[in-house]
């Protein structure tokens, strides 16, 4: 079986690799292909898969790519990382962002639209090429802001591009463990867009744990989501939100964090990711060793400012255990490729599942996986306090889609003006000017 990755040189395509390398059962994934069009960081992340392989004789064979329809050609599976304008385009959101007051978050508010702006269209062609170079090829999407981009996808590819986040698996399994429970044997019930989603109940054996966690304040406040939001929020919600809800809860705290940073997210990580690709071209740097120093402070130092303002301190050993998005993914193409199911967080179409949506709508919610997709499973209507979100924030995709696909200005300042984190459409508009003037990839917004 082949896998294409895309973003083949990415930071964080190891964990891909290393979750293929314990798999070993019939059917599995034999060849991955890595495509990217930075030769570099093709070399070292190819050094490092090579590391870990060693001793490992049935190891999936590894080649790289700066050729996109050969490395899509032929493929089972397509897992798509990409990050259009690289960490240096992130970094150049979240500025223009702060410079207006406003949060330019990765995926949260001004920030995660110019991404969308810039990826959509890449995204698009990509979808354009599966369909014809691959048309029986399963996508994974990974490649942020993933709700979106893989609605985009979808109206090429259909249902055989389901899109992943770690984000609410991970949650869901902090909350398992504080209630002393196995992670892998409690059902979350879990619903909203990705980035923006609400755990509303946990069910061990059948019966739903959650109550007892909300009234138990010492339990509460025991595990990151609890010290980030405080026991108190979380009690009159009624519900424990995904940690990205935090940049609209605390949004004034979150900026004024960000604003007062040495550097933003976003040049952390360009800074740090550019240390570790120099090192790597020193043919004797302890390739895998390197790495893994590298991804250890990379999640130690995440949403840190966050946890600043909330007074959270640092993380604790057991918050730093992300949901795992390379176990997703293998959990998914097994279920696919050998109708081994099984339940998984995914971002799907919505098909009816929550009637405040259309059929259309990509959403992110529990699915029944088997050898035809995921299917979302039946969820409990919204909340209120989360329909005005999940609406206003689906509303913005939609108008980065059309923004996207017809090269219109105006329909890129209300995708910014729409957004509960932009507070003026005069702001909506210096931030299309903005972005426009540092990317040169959003010269198509052209037209009235």
């Amino acid at each position: 079986m082949k896998l294409t990755i895309l973003g083949g040189g990415g930071f964080r395509v190891p964990l891909v690799y290393g979750a293929l390398l314990g798999d070993h059962a019939e059917g599995r994934v034999s060849r991955v292909t890595l495509y990217d069009t930075d030769a570099d960081r093709l070399t070292a992340v190819a050094r490092v898969l090579a590391e870990q392989a060693r001793g490992i004789h049935d190891a999936p064979a590894v080649v790289a790519t700066d050729d996109l329809d050969e490395a899509l050609r032929g493929a089972d599976f397509v897992f798509s990382a990409i990050r259009v304008g690289g960490l240096e385009g992130r970094a150049a959101d979240e500025r223009v962002a702060l410079d207006e007051g406003v949060l330019g978050q990765e995926t949260v508010g001004a920030g995660g639209i110019a991404y969308g702006l810039r990826t959509v269209p890449v995204a698009v062609d990509i979808a354009r090429r599966i369909v014809r170079l691959a048309p029986h090829a399963w996508v994974i999407n990974f490649t942020n802001p993933a709700g979106l981009v893989t609605e985009a996808m979808s109206r090429y590819l259909g249902d055989r591009v389901i899109g992943i986040c770690d984000s609410p698996v991970g949650l869901g399994r902090r909350i398992a463990r504080v209630l002393g429970a196995d992670p892998d044997r409690a059902r979350i019930d879990y619903v909203g867009l990705n980035h923006l989603g609400w755990v509303r109940g946990l069910h061990i054996e059948g019966r739903d744990e959650l109550p007892r966690l909300l009234a138990d304040p010492a339990l509460l406040g025991s595990f990151e989501e609890g010290r980030l939001f405080g026991t108190e929020w979380l009690r009159s919600l009624g519900a424990i939100p995904n940690e990205y809800l935090h940049y609209y809860y605390f949004n004034r705290e979150a900026v004024r964090a960000y604003q007062e940073a040495d550097q933003t997210r976003g040049a952390f990580l360009r800074d740090q990711q550019e240390g570790f690709y120099a090192r790597m071209k020193d043919p004797a740097t302890p390739a895998l060793a390197t790495w893994d120093r590298t991804r250890a402070e990379r999640e130690a130092t995440y949403m840190a400012e966050n946890r600043d303002v909330a007074g959270a301190g640092e993380r604790e050993e057991s918050d730093l255990e992300s949901g795992g998005y390379e176990q997703v993914a293998l959990a998914l193409m097994r279920a696919v490729a050998r109708n081994e199911r099984t339940s998984l967080i995914l971002n799907v179409r919505n098909r009816g599942t929550l009637s405040v949506l259309d059929a259309d709508a990509v959403i992110e919610v529990p699915c029944l996986v088997d050898a035809n997709g995921a299917h979302p499973v039946t969820v409990d209507p919204l909340p209120y306090h989360a329909v005005g979100l999940v609406t206003a924030v689906k509303a913005v995709e939609r108008a980065v889609l059309e923004a996207a696909e017809t090269g219109s200005r105006a329909t890129a300042v209300r995708a910014f003006a729409l957004h509960p984190l932009v507070d003026s459409v005069s702001v909506a508009r210096r931030l299309v000017e903005g972005y426009t003037r540092v990317h040169p990839g959003l010269a198509y917004l052209d037209r009235p």
